[in-house]
């Protein structure tokens, strides 16, 4: 199916139950399940494509490019089912390879098949080989016993209502069903760094890098800071085609997850316009009654819901004079602090490592720039003191070798993520401009050294720094994850304490993307239970 989807382009009603700020696919996700339920519904997106920072773009003639995020393996399986979203043209195919070339001309895969990721890792260190079938089974069990905590709302732990209490017990029985090993184990998830916690378990370096940097994604933080454990867990929550830590790549790219939901939406009655930017919620006597378009139409609903970040959605769309000065106090302490960047390339032919020439499985899966621990801290440092990582940790994937309609026959594209890029940069943040090639230049120059050659086949490049992605894509800070998951904006605190359960203190104003509980990643879970919660609360 087509990445581009074409949509209203003014609304068919002048009011409705509920207007959606955003379409990202959060906000996506809350209107499918709200239209579901019989509700009217409305989802106004500001750009001309719908998926927010999960989106498909054709960037240059012939080649598509996942923009932002490009991988998916957060996703909740259930949302899949209860929206039918393979019948509304979702492919995900797992990636079954994670590549990690180095600088000496060697190289460690680690695949699907656990006997064959065995002998890799055996040839740095026997020890380790043996260990990481445990490491994965123990990761994998406490995977599942936080399911039922990204699964349903965050409990409030200082509440004694019975309804807060029955959420905290349900929230803590897979820690109940586990055993007294499992539980330590998850102590120290919360406490440690990825690299600390990896350390417990193996010796080698060159495993170890490459796994600890699932611990700093979306978070202003080094391998070495405390508390990255805890989102290294956090990756291991995917579920593909019922596979744990699976992670895949979606036909189209995510654009084609957000298109799904998108079509789900619409076959359930919801309507969706694009370039409608909203300006702000209309509120009367403490009321959420509608929105204003920035084109000065006003749109009526009995219900608002905003798919932006807690930022914008209470300093733009809401505004100070409506909040009290605990719950902005609360939000000027929440971190977003973006520390991403992306840089997609087009090539006009397949990049060959010099470590595995020539086309292999190991380019099928995504490939990990990410030689040791210490070069992981150094690219940290340099992001501490306000400049760009000269040598970057580089996630690389090639979308085309699984979907070749995203470039034209022969050619191919590359999709990197890219930290550390921090959003203030020691020029100011609004001179990312000026320093924008030069971060796309160290992206490149370091893929050359293990891909040589590259540059010569380099067609397109597409440089997103932090500045892009909120001037672009509403990302404030540039963090693609509404903001980080650091341990104090985790459950009942995100985005705010007494303000996690999806409403805000404007009555009938609610929020449902990232900037909630559970966090970031293209989850859909968070559009999910504020859909759910607002039914609720309908009902009541």
């Amino acid at each position: 199916m087509s990445a581009v989807m074409k949509f209203n382009n003014k609304p068919d009603h002048s009011r409705y139950d509920v207007v959606v700020v955003g379409g990202g696919h959060n906000g996506l996700t809350c209107a499918a399940y709200l239209a579901k339920a019989g509700k009217s519904v409305l989802v106004l997106e500001k750009r001309p494509v719908v998926g927010g920072s999960a989106v498909s773009e054709e960037v240059f003639p012939g080649f598509t490019f996942t923009v932002c995020s490009y991988v998916v393996s957060l996703f909740r399986p259930h949302i899949m089912r209860d929206l039918e979203l393979a019948r509304h043209g979702l492919e995900i195919t797992p990636l079954e390879a994670s590549f990690s070339p180095l600088p000496d001309g060697d190289s460690l895969c680690r695949w699907g098949d656990a006997h064959r990721t065995r002998r890799e890792i055996a040839r740095f260190s026997a020890k380790d080989a043996e260990v990481y079938p445990e490491f994965s089974l123990a990761m994998s069990q406490l995977a599942r016993f936080t399911k039922s905590i990204i699964d349903n709302p965050a409990p409030n732990p200082a509440s004694l209502k019975p309804g807060e209490l029955i959420q905290a017990l349900r929230a803590s029985q897979g820690l109940r069903e586990a055993n007294a090993d499992q539980r330590f184990t998850y102590m120290k998830l919360l406490t440690m760094s990825a690299a600390d916690f990896l350390d417990q378990w193996f010796e080698s370096d060159v495993l170890k890098a490459p796994m600890s940097v699932s611990g700093i994604i979306g978070t202003f933080l080094g391998v070495r800071s405390p508390g990255t454990a805890y989102v290294l867990l956090h990756h291991y929550m995917g579920e593909i085609d019922g596979a744990m830590r699976a992670w895949g790549f979606a036909k189209g790219g995510t654009g084609g997850i957000s298109n799904a939901i998108a079509r789900s939406a619409q076959s359930c009655g919801a309507e969706i316009i694009t370039e409608a930017p909203v300006s702000n919620v209309i509120i009367k006597n403490g009321k959420a009654v509608g929105v204003a378009l920035e084109n000065g139409d006003e749109i009526k609903a009995d219900t608002v819901v905003s798919g932006m970040d807690p930022h914008r959605t209470y300093f733009g769309l809401v505004g100070e004079e409506h909040l009290d000065s605990e719950l902005i106090t609360q939000l000027g302490h929440y971190k977003f602090r973006g520390s991403s960047g992306k840089v997609n390339l087009a090539v006009d032919k397949l990049p060959e490592f010099s470590s595995r020439p020539g086309d292999g499985p190991h380019l099928y899966g995504d490939v990990a720039i990410a030689p040791s621990i210490q070069y992981l801290e150094k690219a940290y440092d340099q992001a501490k003191y306000g400049d760009f990582s000269a040598r970057p940790y580089i996630n690389m994937v090639i979308p085309t070798l699984l979907d070749p309609t995203m470039a034209p026959p022969g050619k191919h594209v590359i999709s990197c993520f890219v930290q550390y890029a921090p959003y203030d940069i020691k020029e100011g943040a609004s001179n990312w401009p000026q320093r924008r090639e030069a971060f796309g230049d160290a992206v490149v120059d370091t893929l050359a050294e293990y891909i040589p050659g590259l540059k010569e086949t380099i067609l397109h490049r597409q440089v997103l720094t932090p500045w892009d992605l909120e001037q672009e894509y509403g990302l404030t800070e540039g963090n693609i994850f509404h903001g980080e998951l650091s341990l104090e904006q985790l459950l009942y605190l995100r985005p705010a304490a007494g303000w996690a359960k999806y409403k805000t203190p404007v009555q009938d104003l609610w929020m449902c993307a990232s900037g909630t509980h559970p966090g970031g990643g293209i989850m859909g879970a968070s559009g999910e239970l504020a859909a759910k919660a607002i039914l609720r609360r309908k009902a009541a």
